[in-house]
């Protein structure tokens, strides 16, 4: 059995791997957020919680122990941080396999007026740090997968397409469940994507942005 230690557990993203992975996997999962009140578990046979903070390097070694997969959906000003402290874990705990959601346009790979506009909403500071993050994983000697997801909807749908790193960005939305379904399938077979960085659109939404602007 797999054993997959979600950070972030309690994001939307999140919750919807979870969900799929519930459904669809004998994956156990080993649920860390900052603060365990916030999630429900679904199923106690398969899932387990741990409370801490993904820069509290005793707690997340120790969370790391007998773990198969690493997926990180995280946020906040110092994702740099967070990234050098889940590296430096899973070496410790000798873990290789990283699953990291980041966000489209931290190479420049969006053109066009969309690229514009995602730089105006995102410059000063987001792609700059997720810029930065996404670095440290790369120059890691991990198994990673990168995941760069266009701009995020609440539609219920599974439909999603990829570029790789190096290639023009397309489209300009992707659902959550879109998103939360692709880690699901990474970790179900975690030798697919290795040391890529895969932006992931619905297709046929290009534009000038995100239709709901």
């Amino acid at each position: 059995m797999t054993n997959v230690l979600v950070l972030g557990a309690a994001g939307h993203i999140a919750t919807f791997a979870r969900k799929d992975l519930l459904a669809n996997s004998d994956v156990h999962i080993i649920d860390y957020l900052r603060r365990a009140h916030r999630l429900k578990v679904a199923d106690s046979n398969r899932e387990s919680v741990i409370e801490g903070d993904s820069t509290d390097q005793p707690t997340l070694v120790r969370a790391l122990k007998n773990v198969d997969v690493v997926y990180a959906n995280l946020a906040g000003s110092n994702i740099e941080q967070q990234a050098r402290s889940i590296v430096s874990a899973m070496n410790q705990q000798q873990v290789k396999r990283l699953i990291w959601i980041s966000t489209l346009g931290i190479y420049d790979e969006v053109p066009g007026e969309f690229g514009k506009w995602n730089h105006s909403m995102l410059d000063g500071g987001y792609l700059q740090t997720y810029g930065v993050a996404a670095k440290v994983i790369e120059s890691s000697n991990l198994d990673y997968t990168i995941i760069r997801p266009a701009w995020l909807t609440n539609k219920d749908e599974v439909d999603y397409e990829l570029t790789q790193k190096g290639e023009p960005f397309k489209g300009t939305e992707v659902s959550r469940k879109s998103i939360g379904v692709l880690v699901s399938r990474l970790i179900q077979d975690p030798s697919t994507h290795i040391k890529e960085s895969l932006g992931v659109n619905k297709p046929n939404t290009d534009g000038d942005k995100p239709a709901w602007y």
